[in-house]
């Protein structure tokens, strides 16, 4: 995996590994989709958790809107993280890790004008694809009821000046139309906005394995296909292989890792108040030493003494 600039990259190397990374790069998604697919994606929320996503080897990750809102605001996914902090995430993230980033921009924070400055500060802060939705602004989680769309003509207005804006940003288009308008009518919606030129296609919250597979038959040979595998939600849950097979390009897990870590979390402190010592859990924890390494306490301890040197030192 091609390092960032604070994992002991040059700049030069680092705008490489941006280029690369790029939505038609090598290590982009059009690249990494030709090599292999589905690609699995897990939901990302800040620096840390998309460090591990790529040093776990994965090629992809998705900035997931309910984990940021999750994490960042200790709040459900019903459209309350703002522009400026969702472009902030993505630059911690980016300055971090050098992996595609498919950013979930919700609505684009307001009328097609609004969504030419979201997409084009979400592409200096960093994004590889950013997706966004048909849903009336706030928006609310794809696996809430209570949702409710924009028209069909304001949604493909929102796309256009997306597609407009980008520089080379991967535009999804996602359709919430299933839990309000019906199935066929998503499928509606859908076709409505691939004409719109987009790069990928994602149909949320279908309710059964044939919804899937129609999904599938329909669009994908068309262009991406991304399926959104939501623990507890209204899809079923099918692994990537059986989505592959149905058309599905990505595979996203949105949630998982922000769930994982407030069960942990909630079962530490459990113990740390029963029992007023955090020692049990030592064995499902990373100690001192571990999470420096993880952070890369080594590499910014060397070009701290580099760049420390006195000027006539030798060079490394």
């Amino acid at each position: 995996m091609p390092e960032s600039e604070t994992s002991g990259g040059t700049g030069a190397e680092a705008g490489r590994a941006r280029r690369a990374n790029g939505p038609d790069g090598p290590g982009g998604l059009a690249g990494l989709l030709a090599r292999q697919a589905p690609l699995v994606t897990p939901g990302v929320y800040d620096a840390l958790s998309a460090l591990l996503v790529e040093q776990a080897g994965f090629d992809c990750a998705y900035v997931s809107g309910a984990s940021v809102s999750y994490t960042r605001l200790g709040r459900p996914d019903v459209g309350l993280v703002t522009l400026s902090e969702l472009v902030q995430a993505v630059s911690l993230m980016r300055e971090r890790v050098s992996l595609p980033l498919v950013v979930d921009a919700d609505t684009g924070f307001g009328s097609p004008l609004n969504v030419r400055r979201t997409v084009r500060a979400l592409e200096r802060a960093g994004a590889t694809a950013i997706q966004l939705e048909d849903q009336v602004m706030p928006k609310r989680c794809g696996h809430l009821r209570g949702k409710a769309l924009v028209s069909e003509a304001e949604a493909r207005a929102r796309l256009r000046a997306a597609l407009d804006a980008r520089h080379s940003a991967w535009i999804v288009a996602r359709t919430d139309a299933i839990a309000v308008e019906g199935f066929e009518a998503a499928l509606a919606r859908a076709e409505s906005y691939m004409q719109e030129g987009v790069d990928a296609l994602f149909i949320e919250a279908p309710r059964s394995r044939e919804e899937l597979a129609r999904i599938g038959e329909v669009f994908g040979a068309k262009l991406p296909l991304i399926a959104n595998m939501v623990e507890g939600g209204q899809t079923p849950r099918l692994g990537s292989a059986a989505l592959g097979s149905l058309g599905y390009a990505l595979v996203l897990y949105p949630g998982a890792l922000v769930r994982a870590s407030a069960f942990a979390l909630r079962n530490l402190l459990g113990e740390l108040r029963e029992k007023g010592d955090s020692a049990a859990s030592a064995g499902r924890m990373l100690n001192f030493s571990e999470l420096n390494a993880v952070l890369g306490l080594e590499e910014l301890q060397r070009l701290d003494a580099q760049d420390s040197a006195a000027p006539n030192a030798e060079r490394p």
